[in-house]
Order: C-alpha cells, then structure tokens, then sequence
C-alpha cells in the first residue's frame, strides 16, 4: 500500500475519527491515513500528531467530497453523519471499503438500498451500533460459554458529560426525534414498545439506578440475529456515572445480562458490566478501528463486497483484548453465576 493510499477518515477532527485514527496508527505504525474535516488548520494538527498522516478538507455537499480527483485511497470511514451518503458513494465508485457509525437504526435504509443496488461494488461495514459494535462484540464474549442464550438485556447509562462532542450530541437528538419508540425482540417477534413497556430503570455499577427507556438500536437486532435469543432489549440512560458520582472522570458503563442454558441443559445466567474509566469515547474508537483493520485485510481475509455488521466479521475474543488494551474491564453484577 503506497502513501498515497490511505485510510480516508471523514470527521477525522472530531472525538471518534481521532480516536480511531490514534489506535490505528498505535496498531499499524506504518498505515496512511488521511484526516479530513472542515477546519484544515484542526486536521494538520491531529495528522501531525499521528504522524504518517496527512490533512484533507471536506465539503459533504460535493460528490467529489472536494478532494483532488488524483488523490488515492484505501478506505473511508465516516466518523460524522454521512448525510447525502456522498462519501458512500464516493468508496462505491473507487471500489473501496466503507465503514459508517453515525446513520443508527432509523437511518440506515439509504445505506443499506445503495449497498444493494451496487452489491458487488465495495464491502459496507454498518456500525451504528452502540460505540461502533463493541457492546456487541463485547457480549457476544460473554455468551461463549452458552449452549443456548433466551435473553440478552444490554442497560447502558452514558453521562451526560460524556455525549461525545458537537457531531454525538446531534446523532442523539436526530434519533430521538426519528421515533420516541424502542425496538425489542419479544417471544422471537421484533415489536416497537412506547410509553410504560418502553420504561425502565438502569442499574449503574454503584447499584444505584437511573430512569431510562428501551431504544431503537442495532444491537438489538445484532445480538438477536447472531444468538437466535427470542427476547433481547436494550436499555439506556443518560445522566451522572457512578465514577462521577464518586468525584472521578465520567465513566462508561454497560451492564449484559445473558440468561439460556449451558452443556447439558442446565440453566445460566450471565450478568457482567463492561465499565472504562475514561468514558465512551475509547470504545467507539476501537470498534471504528476493529472496523477498519479487518475491512482492509491487516488482520483476516479479505472481506467481500456486500453489506456487513461488526459481528459478521470481527472475532469477540479479539475484540474483547483490544479493549482491555485501552483500559476496559469487566466486572461481576448482582445475580452473576
């Protein structure tokens, strides 16, 4: 791969392209990449930080996305609301991989159309899973030592300072102005649930709760799809992390709660937080860059054109390591066997 072919990070200035960007450049000293924002001065600098990098201006409007028609690329990752699907396109009609966080449930029927009607074109990786797939990933792990899995409740709580900048804050108002209502996966049936049913208190690591409510995200219908559990919900609430609420940075933090049967039938449940002191940020960064490695064949084979999930391609264990490397860690919760 030559130095002009690199990684083409769309929103490369903000929380979750730099982040990604610094574990990829952590991971693969010498893989190119190309920070691209609308400040020019703010990409110079992460680019120079990184180092083997260089700075891009954007214009999202434009189909060319305002780049030089010379310049080459390996892959593009849009770390921001890809909203035209222009940088979509783009990666289609170079043939490349692209990978997006941004669109959520309630977006990603444009994405997945243009990826249907251009099938052989380029291989799309859809990660707009909670912090780009790792709560997946992450209990995914969790459900190795099951035969069988029957429930799976994910219950996130995200502090309220920890919304992950000017391009986070406006992904969750744009959902949540898409539809108030949560998806769940109830006696096998995907079901929208609204008022009381969508209702529910999230449990922090502190064993305090928050008021929280189902919502429509991808990881439902990851987990569900990938386990064949018949009931799956996730829960979520913002507001104070048990670390800040002990005087220390805002924490992330995710309880998985796994019910099914282990070897022989026996009945198990699993119920285990995923907690990093600094916050949601070093997540979604690594599920971006898990993303990243994989669609580019630096860890794997080669992946086929087509539309993907961060399941499909990427292996739980692995994913697991990569974030005990940034400072994640389990903990047991109240009812664990």
């Amino acid at each position: 791969m030559g130095q002009s072919e690199s990684v083409l990070i769309l929103g490369g200035t903000g929380q979750a392209g730099t982040g990604a960007a610094a574990l990829l450049r952590q991971w693969h000293p010498a893989l190119p990449l190309t920070i691209a924002g609308r400040d020019i001065d703010r990409a110079r600098r992460v680019a120079d930080e990184l180092g083997a990098a260089t700075a891009a201006t954007i214009d999202l409007r434009r189909g060319d996305l305002g780049l030089p028609a010379d310049r080459r690329y390996s892959a593009v990752v849009a770390a921001l609301w890809d909203d035209r699907l222009h940088g979509l396109r783009f990666a289609q009609h170079r043939g490349l991989p692209y990978l997006s966080i941004s669109s959520g449930l309630v977006d990603i029927a444009p994405e997945v159309v243009a990826g249907a009607q251009r099938a052989n074109a380029a291989p799309i990786l859809v990660a707009s899973h909670y912090c780009a797939g790792a709560v997946v990933l992450a209990a995914l792990h969790s459900a190795r030592r099951f035969d069988r899995i029957d429930a799976i409740r994910i219950s996130a709580v995200l502090d309220e300072l920890d919304t992950g900048g000017p391009a986070g804050t406006a992904d969750l108002q744009r959902w949540s102005t898409a539809t108030s209502a949560g998806l769940v996966r109830r006696d096998g049936v995907f079901t929208w649930v609204t008022g009381t049913d969508a209702q529910a208190d999230v449990r922090r690591t502190d064993g305090t709760h928050l008021p929280g409510q189902s919502i429509a995200i991808l990881d439902v219908t990851s987990l569900a799809l990938a386990t064949d559990a018949p009931d799956v919900r996730f829960d979520f609430a913002v507001g104070e992390s048990a670390c800040r609420r002990r005087g220390e940075p805002a924490s992330f933090e995710v309880r998985i709660d796994l019910e099914g049967a282990g070897p022989g039938g026996a009945p198990i449940r699993r119920s285990r937080y995923l907690v990093h002191p600094a916050g949601q940020r070093p997540m979604t960064a690594t599920g971006i860059a898990l993303g990243v490695e994989r669609l580019l064949g630096l860890r794997g084979e080669a992946v086929a054109p087509g539309i993907h999930t961060p399941e499909t391609l990427l292996d739980p264990a692995y994913a697991v390591e990569r974030m005990a490397e940034t400072g994640a860690y389990f903990i047991g919760a109240p009812g664990d066997s």
